[in-house]
């Protein structure tokens, strides 16, 4: 780690739970579950479906101009206001930041394209009553609109952020699933470590809400196949977990060089302490051991040299799969035992790279109340998961050290530890 400490000066999140850190942090306050019936499609070809959705969502109190809807997707929505929530709190206007100073990283999600603006197109493909491939560079290109691929490209999120905020230093894109978010950050202290950057914004935001990606979820049994009480299907570590819900959201936090930020007055929310990651071969038939989570805690540890024991809780990855869990819990318990965890995708679901910066926000609004919120759903111990959760009441008066974890599928993780100011 750089002796250039970095810090945490805004947090803007959008949440199946809440907008802004006031409703999101009451509703996990309240111990509210946003996971519903899906509500942005008809779900009825696909059994019911239950997700954590983001309601009442209205892009054009944050996007300006208003015309940039036209080329951004739902995700970009997400990133553009998370960020603007997140620089709002912090206080940071054009006059405090030189542009070519301020950079943008953005974890990003596979981005698919509303049904309805391809819909036509695909139709125009049909020769026969079958779908003809060779029709597509004549009928089908015909009918596509020019720049509909500007709402597909991951990147997009950090081009929107920065033009929005007029960000015109380091900007870059990660696209590795759930530990996109975490890696984000990371990369985004990383830059003002190096000095290329006196700011940050950093974060991560995604939208699978397609019945596509819903098609492919029930084809490979991701999913719980719970669905008649949906804020109770999430069981993070709880013997009687039966497996995912997915969700949608977006996290974002104003990165600032500490002395930058001191300068202008601005409220510190919390600090980077140290973060680490690591790979876990999965391919080949290999089965997974959680080894590449143990070796990401184990470095976020050593860069921040911070003993186990130190830490108040541990926000968990808790995806609430058979053996996803067991794989965390076996690694958490090796790592860091007896620390308190929580784990969140109770209240929201599975937000894919969303969901550590969601997570992130969390962790840094209980800094402040001095409470971390309990795990929803868990009700019974699981033997194979070995862990301290955090459940009921919540967990009060906890040190204000908190080490976040996230791994995907591909065996991929990240570990990242913050503390208060």
């Amino acid at each position: 780690m750089s002796s250039q400490e970095v810090v945490i000066t805004g947090v803007g999140v959008v949440s199946p739970i809440g907008i802004g850190r006031e409703p999101f942090w009451e509703s996990l306050r309240s111990a509210r579950s946003g996971i519903r019936r899906l509500e942005s499609f008809d779900d009825s070809p696909l059994g019911p479906v239950i997700a954590g959705e983001v309601s009442d969502f209205d892009p054009k109190q944050y996007v300006r101009p208003r015309k940039s809807l036209k080329v951004m997707s739902r995700d970009g929505q997400f990133a553009v206001t998370a960020s603007d929530l997140a620089c709002t709190e912090a206080g940071l206007t054009e006059e405090t930041v030189d542009p070519d100073r301020f950079g943008v990283v953005f974890g990003a999600d596979r981005i698919r394209n509303d049904l309805d603006e391809v819909a036509d197109t695909y139709r125009a493909c049909f020769v026969e009553g079958e779908f003809d491939i060779r029709q597509w560079g004549t009928a089908g290109l015909a009918g596509t609109f020019p720049l509909l691929m500007l709402k597909n490209l991951p990147n997009m999120l950090a081009s929107h952020v920065s033009i929005l905020r007029d960000a015109r230093g380091p900007n870059n894109t990660l696209h590795l699933a759930s530990v996109s978010s975490l890696l984000a950050i990371a990369e985004g202290v990383s830059v003002i470590q190096r000095g290329a950057a006196d700011v940050v914004l950093a974060g991560a935001a995604s939208s699978r809400m397609h019945p596509i990606d819903w098609a492919r979820a029930r084809i490979t049994r991701q999913l719980s196949p719970e669905h008649a009480s949906p804020a109770a299907v999430v069981r993070p570590f709880d013997l009687h977990r039966t497996g995912e819900v997915r969700g949608e959201g977006a996290g974002a936090f104003l990165l600032e060089r500490r002395a930058f930020a001191e300068a202008r007055g601005a409220t510190i929310l919390a600090r980077v302490v140290g973060w680490g990651s690591s790979y876990e071969k999965r391919l080949n038939g290999r089965a997974p051991d959680g080894s590449g989570l143990a070796r990401a805690i184990r470095t976020a540890l050593t860069s921040s040299q911070v003993a186990p024991r130190e830490l108040g809780h541990v926000n968990a990855h808790g995806l609430s799969t058979r053996l996803d869990d067991r794989l965390e819990a076996q690694a958490l318990a090796e790592t860091v035992p007896d620390v308190p965890v929580t784990a969140l995708k109770s209240y929201f679901g599975n937000l894919g790279p969303g969901s550590g910066a969601v997570e992130l926000a969390a962790s840094i609004l209980a800094f402040a109340a001095n409470w971390v919120p309990p795990t929803l759903n868990y009700d019974q111990r699981d033997p194979d998961c070995p862990l301290n959760v955090v459940a009921g009441a919540g967990l009060a008066g906890a040190a204000p050290l908190a080490l976040l974890v996230n791994q995907n599928v591909s065996g991929q993780a990240a570990a990242l530890v913050i503390g208060a100011p």
